[in-house]
């Protein structure tokens, strides 16, 4: 045992500030809290694996050095399709683009995640992919969808779980991944390192 597992009164600490990753949590009746990195995520682009894994082992790696006693998740998500790895868009122009290279076209989204336990070095990191399909967009229907502004804050310019799935063709894969944690993986993960001891946890 690398520590007290996670429970209502020992939440685990998410080293994130995406609200996708935070419903996620919440689908699934994990008890966490939020508590944002300051990580700079850009990185020298290397193999996109290398570079999520060990973005999410950054994250977490800053909060757990800020708190005590607690398990803390990091992640880190990107898109990659023909070898280019598409981050989250800075502006409209940048938006544009990136749905433009999606476009009738097979990616891959790409999530790590890190697992720290309440002391010592991290017990698990791994990434995860899902590939999808995204249906041939019209130029019109790429710069409505821009204007709506949700492709801002998403690796690849676009959600999935929101007004974005009307281009997605087809996923092969954990569709919660594309949203930005890969809930399967993560639980799996979790009961292997000793996080949690059963799940789904009590309700009381």
């Amino acid at each position: 045992m690398t520590g007290r597992p996670i429970d209502t009164d020992n939440p685990l600490i998410l080293a994130s500030a995406s609200p996708r990753r935070k419903r996620l949590l919440e689908q699934i009746r994990l008890p966490f809290k939020c508590v944002p990195s300051q990580v700079d995520e850009h990185e020298p682009i290397s193999d996109p694996e290398t570079l999520c894994q060990r973005l999410s082992l950054k994250k977490a790696s800053q909060v757990r050095a800020d708190f005590g006693s607690v398990w803390v998740l990091g992640a880190d998500t990107v898109v990659v399709v023909e070898n280019r790895v598409l981050g989250k868009p800075g502006d409209e122009k940048e938006a544009a683009d990136m749905l433009r290279q999606l476009s009738d076209r097979e990616h891959r989204v790409i999530t790590g995640f890190a697992i720290f336990p309440p002391s010592g070095p991290p017990v698990h990191s791994e990434s995860v992919t899902t590939f999808v399909r995204i249906r041939q967009l019209r130029e019109m229907e790429i710069l409505s969808y821009v204007s709506t502004g949700e492709p801002f804050g998403k690796a690849g310019g676009y959600a999935i779980q929101g007004m974005g799935a009307f281009m997605v063709e087809a996923i092969s894969g954990s569709y919660t991944n594309v949203v930005g944690l890969p809930l399967c993986a993560l639980v799996k993960a979790l009961l292997r390192t000793g996080a949690l001891e059963t799940f789904p946890l009590p309700f009381t």
